[in-house]
């Protein structure tokens, strides 16, 4: 992938409709279970983006026919839960963490062994937090000291475990219930802290039988997965950059269509409300067992919060966005508890300080969180370190900055928001690539 540096400059109000892409971690999960599944499942509001274009290509190569009758449609023909086919080529999950680690609980099961790869970044991050998990299940996956590639060995009989996750995951939680669907007797899962519950709800709606609540979930092997049609709501965490923006920039008022708004993953929301954000949800309803809304944003001044760590795995993906407000609000933000940060696509603590110090914010490092003292932003460089949520939020600090924010690394912003600037600045950003 060719390098992309962004330009971020001071803003006017924002205005008008800004409808984001769809969910990234719904449109995975989508793919698989309907490739898993008996029949033909239809996808709507698939997010095209690279990471979800390398999920459906890996399952393209283990032998499942997915169509694209158009964009944001996807129309798979399950192969049912032992129908797929072994490949003797890599699988590729490019820069897709929730990708390789969903796959690897769902080959876990197979007869066939199986080799994923990714890109440079995804290399680099940790996987035995999914492997040893499964590991204790029966599945046998060697690693290069815990990092990929992941070398998935078939023909093991897996048995289902009681799994209490040391950290919060929803992609270590879906890694072992479908590895869970392979296994013989039960598999379930507790967590320390409730996370998203996305690959649950969907297990019931392909006729999965699953108990869950927050915190816990619980399913037996042996079951099948009946086709169904899904429609993915617009991504929370796309939505998150322009509740940000429209909360910061004076004059401001944005409208974000059928967002879902999945309680475990609408920290961010909660958070700018305890903040002073003037956000507001209207047409709430349910698309493809998850809740949706339309979100309208108007501008607030925004003050500063000792964040409670309840919301923290609520809101793992959106700090980057947090840090941003938090540096442009009335007094001190101390966010505590989120050290899963530190093993993002980058370290994000890590990289939104140096980048906030660069352009003028107060902030300190904490091993696991940030101390964050509101104030004005310069213009200045910084470095996203090829970390498109790191990227997309400097974009967002350059509305109120003194002057422009060079952004380096930003070609990752494809993977999860493709067509971000052109949507951007269609509601009033100053946003070029150079």
């Amino acid at each position: 992938m060719s390098r992309i540096d962004w330009l971020s400059q001071p803003a006017r109000a924002l205005h008008g409709h800004v409808r984001v892409p769809g969910d990234k971690s719904v449109s995975h999960r989508s793919l698989m279970l309907s490739a898993l599944a008996e029949g033909r499942s239809r996808i709507r509001g698939f997010l095209e983006g690279e990471d979800t274009r390398a999920t459906a290509a890996v399952l393209q190569q283990l032998g499942v026919q997915i169509e694209t009758p158009s964009e944001g449609e996807r129309v798979v023909h399950g192969v049912g839960l032992h129908g797929l086919r072994g490949t003797d080529r890599p699988l590729d999950c490019g820069n897709a963490g929730t990708g390789m680690r969903l796959l690897a609980g769902l080959l876990a099961g197979q007869a066939f062994d199986s080799t994923l790869v990714g890109d440079e970044s995804l290399s680099k991050r940790p996987m035995r937090r999914v492997t040893e998990p499964l590991a204790a299940m029966g599945a046998r996956i060697d690693t290069q000291d815990g990092l990929p590639p992941l070398q998935v060995r078939g023909g093991q009989k897996l048995k289902g475990i009681r799994y209490t996750l040391p950290v919060a995951s929803a992609q270590v939680k879906s890694a072992l219930l479908l590895a869970g669907l392979y296994a013989d007797g039960e598999t379930e899962v507790i967590e320390p802290h409730p996370t998203r519950d996305y690959t649950e709800r969907m297990l019931a709606a392909f006729g999965w039988p699953i108990d869950f609540a927050p915190g816990r979930a619980r399913l037996s092997g042996g079951h099948r997965l009946r086709a169904t049609d899904v429609e993915v709501p617009a991504d929370f965490s796309s939505a998150a950059f322009f509740l940000v923006a429209g909360s910061i920039v004076p004059g401001s008022e944005l409208r974000l269509p059928a967002v879902g708004l999945n309680p475990r993953r609408t920290g961010l929301l909660q958070a700018l409300r305890l903040m002073g954000a003037d956000i507001r949800v209207e047409n709430e309803r349910e698309s493809g067992g998850e809740p949706v809304g339309d979100l309208i944003v108007r501008h607030a001044r925004l003050h500063g919060v000792e964040l409670p760590e309840a919301l923290v795995p609520d809101m793992i993906d959106e700090f980057p966005a947090l840090f941003v407000a938090a540096a442009v609000a009335d007094g001190r933000t101390v966010v505590r508890g989120a050290a899963e940060l530190r093993v993002k696509e980058s370290d994000r603590i890590a990289t939104m300080a140096a980048g906030l110090k660069a352009i003028g914010a107060a902030i300190e490092e904490t091993p696991d969180g940030a101390i964050i003292d509101g104030g004005t932003l310069r213009g200045g460089d910084v470095d996203s370190h090829g970390d498109h949520r790191i990227a997309m939020s400097f974009a967002v600090a350059g509305l109120r900055a003194g002057g422009p924010i060079r952004i380096a690394d930003c070609a990752n912003v494809a993977t999860s928001f493709p067509g971000f600037l052109e949507l951007a600045n269609g509601c009033g950003f100053d946003l070029r690539a150079g």
